[in-house]
């Protein structure tokens, strides 16, 4: 698994912390890591964008990479169209990805929004790339109430169109969860037919770089580089 796609199934649930989890989880194995986004929106010229959270908080030997920046909150097609900038094809993005897995042990593409945002005026998605890579995608889903429907869908989205989704991870687990939340550590696996892969505690960014990388692995199964299993967390956290 050189390139992982990380989609989500929605916005503001977690991707960027749990892309920079798996980045660190990775390079604790001694793995080279890249992290790639396409098309970062509502963020200015001189701010920090995602991919550079993921090195503040996976460590410097990441390379982040960012394609486009649009400055409007938006889905890239309309932050693109609204700003006058040139979209991106899933061709672009695809080669960009190849041209890093040429010098990294793992690329990660972390797209925006959900798995069917469009990117461009031809309604191309980061499912598109998925494709064109013949990439693994890994959704991060929310714990609490409503997160069992849209994972479902974006899971049905992926083998609609023929696409290999890896597993699940909570983006944001929080520190005293609901019945919903711990109902769903269990049901999320049902709905989606994918298996659970990691659980990213609420308020992980905000704590040190350092502490970060030390225990990103233990949030984390094996196939992201972790120590974490869904038996002995479903345990912690019984229904």
């Amino acid at each position: 698994m050189s390139v992982l796609v990380v989609s989500g199934t929605g916005t503001e649930i977690g991707k960027t912390v749990v892309t920079s989890a798996v980045a660190a989880a990775a390079v604790a194995r001694g793995l080279s890591v890249a992290v790639l986004k396409p098309a970062q929106t509502g963020v200015g010229p001189d701010e920090p964008g995602d991919a550079a959270e993921a090195v503040r908080l996976a460590g410097p030997s990441v390379t982040a990479v960012e394609l486009a920046r649009y400055p409007e909150p938006l889905a890239p097609d309309t932050a693109a169209r609204r700003s006058g900038l040139p979209t991106l094809s899933p061709a672009e993005i695809a080669r960009a990805a190849e041209r890093l897995s040429l010098t990294h042990d793992l690329v990660l593409v972390e797209g925006a929004g959900g798995l069917l945002v469009r990117f461009d005026e031809a309604g191309h998605t980061l499912a598109d790339t998925a494709r064109q890579l013949g990439a693994p995608v890994l959704l991060v889903a929310p714990a609490g109430l409503g997160t069992l429907n849209s994972t479902a869908l974006t899971a049905e989205a992926l083998r609609a169109r023929g696409l290999t989704g890896l597993g699940v991870v909570v983006g944001s687990w929080p520190a005293d969860p609901d019945l919903a939340s711990r109902c769903n550590l269990a049901d999320l696996p049902k709905v989606s037919d994918l298996p659970l892969l990691g659980a990213v505690p609420h308020g992980a960014a905000a704590t040190s770089p350092a502490a970060f990388r030390t225990a990103a692995p233990s949030w984390l199964a094996p196939p992201l580089h972790g120590t974490w299993t869904a038996q002995s967390f479903l345990t912690t956290w019984p229904a």
